[in-house]
Order: structure tokens, then C-alpha cells, then sequence
């Protein structure tokens, strides 16, 4: 197909109206993003409802654990005595 017939067939196709379409579609389209929004929200509420368990665990592991001291010498025996 040459580009001059392809030019032809979409100015064809443009000068045409539009397909009707059924007229519950709307409805139908409508209750689907509905859902779709419903999920996305729920699903981003769990998602931060997850990420704010895990860093309360982390601080209440942090503070039980307290990584940042250094753990006492094993290798000497405590100097007592002197």
C-alpha cells in the first residue's frame, strides 16, 4: 500500500462518524475505575500500614539490642585485685 492510499483510507476513516457504542459501557467502565481506584487505595494503605510496622520494629529492636555498644572484651579476663 503506497503512502497515498494510506493517506486516502485515513482521511476516509475521519470523515466518518464515529462507531455508536452500547450504552451501558459507560456504566460499566465507570464501576471498573471504581474498583481499580478502591484497590490502588487499599493497597497503598497496606503498603504504609507495613512500612510503619517494620520501623517500629527496627526502633524496638534497636533499643532491646543496642547495636551501637560495643560488645564487652572476651579475649582477657577482667583485672580484678590490684
Amino acid at each position: 500500500m503506497t503512502r497515498l492510499k494510506r493517506e486516502a483510507t485515513v482521511r476516509r476513516m475521519l470523515e466518518q462518524s464515529p462507531p455508536s457504542l452500547p450504552p451501558e459501557i459507560h456504566a460499566d467502565a465507570a464501576r471498573r475505575g471504581a474498583r481499580i481506584l478502591r484497590r490502588r487505595t487499599l493497597a497503598r494503605r497496606a503498603m504504609w500500614l507495613l512500612l510503619l510496622a517494620v520501623a517500629v520494629a527496627f526502633v524496638v529492636w534497636a533499643l532491646t539490642a543496642r547495636p551501637w555498644v560495643e560488645p564487652p572484651s572476651e579475649t582477657t579476663p577482667p583485672l580484678t585485685g590490684w
